[in-house]
């Protein structure tokens, strides 16, 4: 059974169009995430679905049933957002029951929620607490709690851990993980602009740009197989390396030749008429390994120097305009800044674009 159907949705304020026919298809039970830079639609969609922005054209379906005009309450649907929301004289038990007593609940019934979505939760201890007395992940804890507590068809996240810490972000994170598991019937969609969070906790990811779908699939899929430039720029950090190229030798394999002069062959099929086309040739930091043999994808004098510990980012400035290339090597390396180095790469591993910014490896 789906979830959730979007067919053809759009969203205009006034003359300015924001969304532009969305088409998606979400099944029952999965964890959607969407990303995309800021401005691209993301939030404005997930408030869509919620019902808290107006559908302007297009049909939304929930269980087969078109909800473009039902109240966000009448939607079975919950949401957790960013600010927490929580009532500040409340008590968490009262917070995570509100809902429920608006709904005229039992009071046997509105217990036995609280407390079983506290002690999922671990928020058994803190249920007679003020939300002044919680850290900020125990408050973004109590408001998933609120949300369990509706049993609601589908679940939506509007960048609930962008208030928090970094250590807290990673607890919490996991604990939304275990959330997901326990609620597998439930549908989640989460928005994000945390690629971290899109890439450990989705079954699918939606990469959204200036209200557009630019591709849709498992997080894995878009890392190793993105099917354009945007996507490629964007999922991976550090961001992919992309250097200006040229059709020289199309094929089974194709072989391009770089700015700087260096050559580059791939296991990229492209056809005879994409001889001497203008391409663009990218390759990811972590691909890249340093060589001191002749034979070598491009090299340039380091400019920055990050040692991270576990991994050494290496700058290299010069062969694209107003960026530089990033190497992102495996442990510490005594590299410094002004050394001159060699970079290669798995052939399999590169990609190739179009001058329109579309895949080559694309189906």
């Amino acid at each position: 059974m789906t979830g959730l159907v979007l067919k053809d949705i759009r969203k205009s304020y006034g003359a300015v169009d924001v969304i532009h026919g969305i088409d998606l298809d979400i099944k029952q039970g999965e964890f959607i995430v969407f990303v995309g830079p800021s401005g691209c639609g993301k939030s404005t969609l997930l408030r869509m679905i919620a019902g808290l922005e107006e559908i302007t054209g297009g049909d939304m379906m929930i269980d087969g049933e078109r909800v473009n005009g039902v109240p966000p309450s009448k939607r079975g649907i919950a949401m957790v957002f960013q600010s927490y929301a929580l009532y500040p004289h409340m008590t968490v038990y009262d917070n995570m029951a509100f809902g429920m007593r608006i709904a005229k609940e039992s009071k046997e019934e509105i217990d036995r929620r609280v407390r079983s979505a506290a002690e999922t939760l671990q928020l058994t201890k803190y249920l007679d607490r003020l939300p002044r007395a919680l850290s900020g992940g125990q408050r973004q804890r109590v408001a998933i709690g609120r949300a369990i507590c509706r049993n609601p068809k589908v679940f939506l996240f509007d960048e609930p851990l962008s208030n928090l810490d970094a250590a807290l972000r990673v607890a919490t994170r996991i604990e939304i993980a275990k959330l997901a598991e326990r609620m597998a019937d439930t549908t989640m969609i989460y928005v994000t602009h945390d690629q971290v969070e899109a890439m450990t906790l989705a079954d699918r990811i939606v990469v959204l740009s200036a209200g557009h779908i630019e591709q849709v699939g498992a997080p894995l899929e878009l890392y190793e197989r993105p099917a354009n430039l945007f996507v490629a720029r964007f999922i991976g950090s550090p961001a992919m390396n992309v250097i200006p190229a040229t059709v020289t030798g199309p094929g089974a394999t194709t072989t391009v030749e770089l700015k700087g002069g260096t050559r580059a062959t791939m296991d990229i099929a492209t056809a005879e008429s994409e001889r001497g086309k203008v391409a663009s040739f990218g390759v990811r930091p972590e691909d890249l390994q340093i060589t001191t043999g002749a034979d070598f994808l491009f090299e340039g004098t380091v400019s920055i120097v990050e040692a991270l510990g576990e991994v050494t980012l290496l700058y290299i400035d010069g062969l694209v305009e107003g960026e530089p290339i990033i190497a992102k090597i495996p442990g510490i390396r005594s590299v410094k800044r002004g050394d001159n180095v060699r970079f290669t790469a798995d052939r399999s591993r590169l990609h190739l674009f179009d001058d329109g910014g579309k895949s080559y490896r694309a189906v």
